[in-house]
């Protein structure tokens, strides 16, 4: 209920702060590449149910729905300014909207992608799929892109046993200094 409550009062706050940011990204968006600002991420959230999570879009719009690592030459797939907002993590400002009507927390494990059967599969054998997903998670600050999936859910997990406000600070305080230093971002 508190972390409910949390999620709410900020993601209202930061979509009031951010809110120049959020049009300033949509327009540079929408000038230097062709398609809609945002790209609407079939994502797997809570209870293993299917949700949309919106992201500023990075990629040409022909780009295999699939995870980056998985792309042959992932750089070739950018828009203009698509390394950009990646790298700045500007693109997962629209998630705020996901945390805001409670398809996504602050804090919890990344969504896994419709078609990450694997990783789903994993998640669900331990119980973290109980778990609402987040922006971001134990996992993003302990390596974010570079972690491969079974190292992925063992720091899942360990959110899921360890969950706690405290716990939930820590990430977004070390969340927030791995972004401004670009950490662990390889696309």
């Amino acid at each position: 209920m508190i972390k409910r409550a949390f999620d709410i009062v900020l993601s209202v706050l930061l979509l009031l702060l951010f809110s120049l940011p959020l049009l300033l990204v949509a327009m540079a968006v929408k000038v230097t590449s062709e398609g809609p600002v945002l790209h609407w991420s079939k994502r797997i959230g809570k209870g293993n149910k299917l949700f949309l999570m919106p992201k500023f879009r990075s990629m040409k719009i022909n780009t295999p729905q699939v995870a980056t690592h998985l792309l042959s030459n992932a750089d070739s797939h950018l828009t203009p300014v698509g390394g950009f907002i990646r790298k700045t993590s500007l693109d997962e400002l629209p998630q705020l909207w996901s945390v805001l009507n409670g398809d996504m927390s602050f804090v919890g494990p990344r969504p896994a992608l419709f078609n990450q059967d694997d990783l789903v599969k994993l998640r669900t054998d331990l119980g973290i799929s109980n778990l609402r997903p987040g922006i971001t998670g134990w996992a993003q600050v302990n390596g974010r892109d570079e972690l491969p999936i079974p190292v992925k859910v063992e720091f899942d997990n360990y959110y899921y046993k360890n969950a706690s406000l405290f716990l939930d600070l820590k990430i977004l305080f070390l969340t927030a200094y791995k972004v401004v230093n670009a950490e662990g971002v390889k696309h």
